[in-house]
């Protein structure tokens, strides 16, 4: 039992050793460049070195999940997102567009449902800053770990049209209909108090922060 206590310590002071170095890391690497697709061999070490000591196995278990709700800011995907994929491909990273934040906002659903919104809010030159929304369902699985995403709607809104909050545009909201929507798997790696980690179906490694 003292030997058991003893390694949940060591696993605990590792784990506060390896966060505060990934934030680091991330800190210096800045926000745009951490969601565009590079190639980070050391954080991704370091993400998966933590995903190895993640103190809530089965993060999708009924009783944890009041843990996972919430809004969520991404400062890290490995291989990119849907969004700064594309981008990557026209010059100077998106012909002068700017990252200005990325979140997702996890509710409760029914049963073994979770709500999630991911949201963007960029800068396009010339013509102010815009948010594009992306509103779908988790089904998690019997693992407690792995769940099936699809998306349900997309929205587009101007929230700074040609920079002036007062000129917003109404929100643009595109369904999707249910023979069109695509599942993909999505894996919650590593949940603690305010640090999540998720993967891919293809292994991309994404990071999230609890947002206050």
């Amino acid at each position: 039992m003292l030997v058991k206590g003893l390694m949940m310590i060591n696993d605990d002071a590792t784990r506060i050793s390896l966060k505060a170095e990934l934030l680091q890391r991330l800190e210096a690497l800045g926000l745009e460049q951490a969601l565009f697709p590079s190639t980070q061999e050391s954080i991704d070490e370091i993400l998966r070195r933590l995903e190895s000591l993640n103190p809530i196995k089965q993060p999708l278990n009924p009783s944890y999940l009041p843990s996972l709700f919430g809004d969520w800011q991404l400062v890290y995907a490995s291989m990119g997102t849907v969004v700064t994929r594309p981008l990557a491909s026209l010059p100077n990273f998106g012909g002068g567009i700017k990252l200005k934040r990325v979140w997702q906002k996890l509710d409760a659903g029914d049963t073994n449902r979770i709500f999630a919104s991911n949201n963007t809010i960029f800068d396009l030159p010339l013509l102010g800053e815009w948010q594009v929304q992306a509103d779908g369902v988790w089904i998690c699985t019997t693992d407690e770990q792995t769940a099936t995403v699809s998306f349900s709607s997309f929205a587009v809104q101007a929230t700074k049209l040609l920079g002036l909050s007062q000129w917003n545009l109404p929100e643009l909201k595109i369904p999707v209909l249910e023979f069109l929507r695509n599942e993909a798997v999505w894996i919650t790696s590593y949940l603690d108090e305010d640090m999540r980690l998720g993967r891919g179906a293809t292994g991309n490694l994404f990071v999230f922060r609890r947002e206050a």
